[in-house]
């Protein structure tokens, strides 16, 4: 498999996640990641190759997929955190529009 298919699996692996995480389907994402695993350890055997254009483009887009996973993971983990404060009886910590938090 060429570095370009390697990262075109990437690219439709983050595709995945960002579909199980929208849907909050644990299954989806867990095989999406695998296979996600699997293309980034294929473009790392043709590391030592200098990338050309198309695999520079498809590497910044595997990127800004991944930087979207990311923050919709953040998201998740900032509304489990409120809920189970909320469920624990715990006051969380809400925020003025100056930034201080408030106890």
């Amino acid at each position: 498999m060429t570095r370009r298919e390697a990262l075109i699996g990437v690219i439709e692996a983050l595709h995945a996640e960002i579909a199980a995480l929208k849907a909050n389907d644990v299954g989806a994402l867990e095989a999406a990641t695998r296979n996600k695993l699997a293309a980034i350890d294929t473009v790392a055997l043709h590391d030592g190759e200098a990338p050309g254009p198309e695999v520079r483009e498809l590497a910044a887009e595997a990127h800004r997929l991944n930087e979207t996973c990311r923050i919709y993971v953040n998201l998740m983990t900032a509304n489990v955190r409120r809920r189970l404060q909320l469920l624990s009886g715990q006051d969380a910590p809400s925020y003025r529009s100056a930034g201080y938090a408030l106890a």
